[in-house]
């Protein structure tokens, strides 16, 4: 598991997906967020502006994170 390091909350989901490297465009990491492809904290998310608070953990293709607020 990766510690994502965020200075405030809340950080909307595409904007993790895509600032951490996993995507290479916000839009690309919509499309993947609304089809099904990402889970947050065990469940499918499908809603692209999630907003992510401290403690929240992401899986999206063999990739698992956690938010970690500083």
């Amino acid at each position: 598991m990766r510690i994502i390091e965020i200075t405030k909350e809340p950080v909307e989901l595409y904007k993790i997906l895509k600032f951490e490297g996993l995507v290479a465009t916000g839009g690309e990491a919509k499309l993947l967020i609304g089809d099904g492809q990402v889970a947050v904290n065990g469940e499918i998310e499908t809603r692209r502006r999630r907003k992510m608070l401290n403690g929240d953990i992401i899986e999206f293709r063999a990739e698992t994170l956690q938010l970690q607020l500083v």
